[in-house]
């Protein structure tokens, strides 16, 4: 099955503050399918809420734009692309860098990417200084244990 996805599905909404409770509903809603456990939902949740908030604070600024998801599922793993067409990152090693912000008059705490790559598998940034950046990360998620499942079996039945 490699390179074919089980299934995929892609969103778009403006990037307004209050649309990004609904992208980490959606996603999540769509990661259900994998059957992941509340704490790797959690994970997946805040990182597109980070991932989201970025494209909304730092990509159009002062202006409405654009964002999009595109989410995919493949063996037991979640892929998710979350793009926008705004000003870029200049330099993305320094984004990534613990406490770094643009915005310190928001009090923004300048770890989106950090809690990204902590909460994801993988992650990886692709801008372009005034076309956008997408922000692609990876989780996989765990098989339930077969184990534990015919243990209760056993104890329920006896």
């Amino acid at each position: 099955m490699n390179g074919i996805f089980e299934n995929e599905m892609k969103l778009e909404f403006i990037s307004k503050s209050s649309n990004e409770a609904f992208a980490r509903a959606a996603v999540a809603a769509f990661a259900a399918q994998l059957d992941p456990t509340i704490e790797e939902l959690a994970d997946i949740k805040t990182a597109v809420s980070e991932a989201v908030t970025n494209c909304i604070i730092h990509a159009y600024e002062h202006k409405q734009g654009i964002v999009k998801i595109i989410s995919k599922l493949r063996n037991r793993e979640i892929i998710i692309e979350i793009s926008d067409t705004g000003k870029g990152i200049e330099n993305i090693n320094m984004a990534k860098e613990p406490l770094y912000t643009t915005k310190p008059n928001l009090e923004r705490s300048g770890m989106g990417f950090t809690i990204i790559e902590s909460f994801m598998d993988t992650m990886e940034i692709e801008s372009i200084v005034g076309l956008g950046t997408k922000v692609k990360m990876t989780k996989k998620i765990k098989q339930k244990n077969e184990n534990e499942e015919n243990e209760f079996q056993m104890i329920t039945e006896e």
